[in-house]
């Protein structure tokens, strides 16, 4: 019986090149996005069946749990892959950009509502479905730009910029990810870092591709009860934070 995997943001980037690269592994995918034209057009493509959800909005996932439910009666793995980063630029390259006095209060309170709140409340949603499986796993898409290790190692690119709302969402969503893994021993809760891939979210100036920046989501999800819980790795290992 096929692992049933469900990924959150799943119509691009890393969320669209895991589903991918999971089914062609021989496991069933639910492909999950807020855009209902773009998420099915995703799961067309892919072979995957589309469940619309926004992280954002309570009434959306709880839906998106009953068609689960009803459909498939279980998940296996959950992959809160959907993000953010900000409406305005929320990265100072050292070039001389000012954006940094243009960030506000309510711009870090959208960006923490998808990156950390948005992978809480779509894991405690899940939950019971997670537990109708026999080794379950929760895998919470984080960054190195929020580990302080990477950020402050002059040889990592991690530290060539400053990033506060998307930086620090991500060093939260890794200790929330810590803490649900004490929290919930019945359930392996790992944190991976895509690294530095060249998707929309940075314009593509990325320099992994997006296969390599999947490495490490794809070995979670498809790792056995023995990996272990708590973690934040990358497709090398561990990562310092």
């Amino acid at each position: 019986m096929s692992d049933i995997i469900l990924i959150t943001g799943a119509n691009k980037g890393l969320g669209y090149e895991s589903a991918r690269r999971l089914i062609e592994l021989g496991r069933t995918v639910i492909v999950t996005a807020r855009d209902l034209e773009r998420g099915r057009s995703a799961a067309e493509r892919l072979g995957a069946r589309f469940v619309r959800m926004d992280v954002t909005d309570e009434e959306s996932i709880k839906a998106a749990v009953a068609d689960v439910e009803a459909h498939e009666g279980r998940l296996n793995v959950l992959i809160n892959n959907a993000g953010v980063m900000t409406n305005r630029a929320d990265t100072n390259d050292g070039n001389g950009l000012n954006t940094m006095e243009l960030l506000t209060a309510a711009e870090a309170l959208r960006v923490y509502d998808t990156n950390v709140f948005g992978a809480l409340r779509v894991t405690m949603a899940f939950l019971p479905l997670l537990r109708r499986s026999e080794h379950p796993a929760v895998i919470n898409v984080s960054s190195g730009m929020g580990s302080q290790g990477l950020t402050h190692d002059p040889e990592r690119v991690e530290s060539q910029f400053a990033s506060p709302l998307y930086g620090s969402s991500k060093a939260a969503l890794t200790m929330m990810t810590t803490q649900l893994a004490k929290a919930l021993p019945d359930i392996r809760v790992n944190a991976v870092d895509p690294g530095y891939t060249a998707t929309d979210l940075n314009g593509f100036s990325g320099t992994q591709t997006v296969t390599e920046g999947t490495d490490a989501i794809v070995a979670l999800a498809t790792e056995g009860p023995d990996g272990g819980t708590g973690r934040f790795v990358d497709r090398f290992g561990t990562v310092p934070w």
